[in-house]
């Protein structure tokens, strides 16, 4: 594994706690990614082999669900056994070990740590407008620029494969990602640090920026989607159809009420998390009433991990807020970082400072508490979330979209440190993409070997397995009471 430089480390605010050190000249930090081809050559990036001490992909799944919930095991299995992107999307933590142990240059960014391509999607601004950015953020930690880059790429490919793509064209997909994360890491680079905080991708900006005609339709369909995920929308999905805050509707093993002594712990934790707000926000969030909590099973990856939703009523019964609570651990970059040490006193104010370093406006309720021995993050649960559909997307609407991931990845990196060491490294020249694209090809091969053990696993019974259409199958003790 190459070591990481601590340089540039956003560990903590302390770096920046001084106007009075002097900022280094960007064209030193240009030469400086420069010089890094020396030791981590471009087609070092296109290398993919196994290390020996690769875990079992079985054991790995069994493994990684310490700490979660038992009755969630086969559901988070069947999820990951649907297809090789399924797969992809529930082993980060196997493809963290992966990439720790390639080339790297060592230069330190705030990576996003789980940056695949349905980790992206729209949701609302502070301001009532409707962006598009990364939006998955448990994972988020100071690591390798190249190890965000790589978990991108690599599902890229394996997307494509699924929906039936050729090998060309899911190459063509990755380089247009790549090209468009060096072009805009190089152009942010050269703007002054305010102009790049504020830069973002909206609604309008995305059309524009897309060429596909099939794709911008796409945009169009789920940005109208995700307009109407909001909470007054949501409140008669959630309280079995019912137009006034009364109690969330019990559909198991997705959505499951705590029993009393729980939901009291959690009642409590809600409290704390408000002062985790800005002033503003604490005053208007606390004058909401909590009307109702439930267990609601989320993503894959996700899967077993404790999910709770809050459900709070205003002056106004129609006047409802729903809050999600979500179970954070240590990040699955953190040892490849700083080993065993940990760096973050809290899960949840980890996800939150970092998501809101990699975003450019992120949700103002974003804040943290804990239950129990257990941290979570808390955000709104419906904030005009959505994604542009991955399953059905054509070959043609993949290759347009992937730029678009590599602009808005290259924004979230550029927002926070390196942008001009990584410009500098990355420079202009054709093999870098070149060594992407071979890497992402290597590692859709080693994703699709891992999905067929995981789907012979659950054959022979080595693994629990449960239909994540249906919710059939063998299903091991169900506690929903577990916190």
């Amino acid at each position: 594994m190459t070591p990481l430089s601590t340089a540039g480390s956003l560990q903590s605010g302390d770096a920046f706690a001084s106007f009075r050190i002097p900022a280094s000249d960007r064209s030193e930090r240009v030469a400086r990614g420069k010089r890094l081809r020396e030791h981590t050559p471009h087609h070092s990036l296109g290398f993919w082999q196994p290390t020996a001490d690769r875990p079992d992909v079985v054991d790995f799944i069994k493994n990684s669900h310490q700490g979660r919930l038992e009755w969630l095991f086969a559901l988070r299995v069947g999820r990951m056994a649907a297809s090789p992107f399924g797969m992809l999307r529930g082993s980060a933590q196997l493809m963290a070990h992966d990439v720790a142990n390639l080339p790297s240059t060592g230069v330190h960014t705030t990576a996003c740590g789980d940056a695949h391509i349905g980790n992206i999607g729209f949701y609302r601004s502070p301001e009532g407008n409707q962006v598009i950015d990364l939006n998955d953020f448990d994972e988020a930690h100071t690591g390798a620029w190249e190890w965000d880059l790589r978990r991108l790429t690599a599902s890229i490919h394996v997307l494509g494969r699924d929906n039936g793509a050729t090998e060309e064209q899911c190459g063509e997909a990755v380089h247009n990602c790549v090209q468009s994360y060096r072009e805009e890491v190089s152009f942010l680079s050269k703007q002054p640090l305010m102009w790049r905080a504020f830069n973002h991708l909206d609604l309008d900006a995305l059309q524009e920026s897309s060429t596909d005609e099939e794709l911008r339709g796409e945009i169009q369909r789920a940005a109208r989607a995700a307009r109407k995920r909001t909470d007054d929308r949501m409140l008669p999905k959630l309280a079995g159809g019912a137009t006034s805050a009364t109690e969330i509707v019990d559909a198991p093993p997705l959505v499951t009420h705590p029993d009393n002594s729980t939901r009291e712990m959690i009642a409590e934790a809600l409290d704390d998390y408000l002062h985790t707000l800005t002033p503003q926000w604490r005053r208007i969030v606390g004058g909401y009433s909590l009307v109702d909590i439930a267990h609601k099973v989320v993503g894959v990856g996700s899967v077993g991990m404790r999910s709770w939703v809050a459900l709070l009523v205003g002056s106004r019964e129609d006047d409802v807020l729903f809050l999600q609570l979500k179970q954070a651990q240590r990040s699955v970059l953190a040892p490849y970082v700083h080993g065993e040490r940990a760096w973050h006193n809290h899960q949840g104010q980890r996800v939150v400072e970092y998501q809101q370093q990699l975003q450019t406006v992120s949700d103002p309720l974003l804040g943290w508490t804990t239950v129990g021995e257990h941290q979570y993050y808390v955000r709104q649960y419906r904030n005009m979330k959505g994604g542009v559909p991955l399953e059905s997307m054509t070959p043609s609407a993949l290759v347009d979209y992937a730029g678009i991931t590599g602009h808005l990845l290259a924004k979230g990196h550029a927002r926070t440190s390196g942008a001009s060491v990584i410009s500098g490294y990355l420079g202009k020249k054709p093999p870098v993409t070149k060594a992407f694209q071979r890497w992402a090809r290597a590692y859709a091969d080693q994703t699709e070997k891992d999905h067929a053990e995981v789907v012979a696993a659950v054959k022979s019974g080595r693994l629990p397995w449960e239909d994540p259409l249906t919710k059939t199958g063998p299903r091991p003790i169900w506690r929903p009471t577990e916190v």
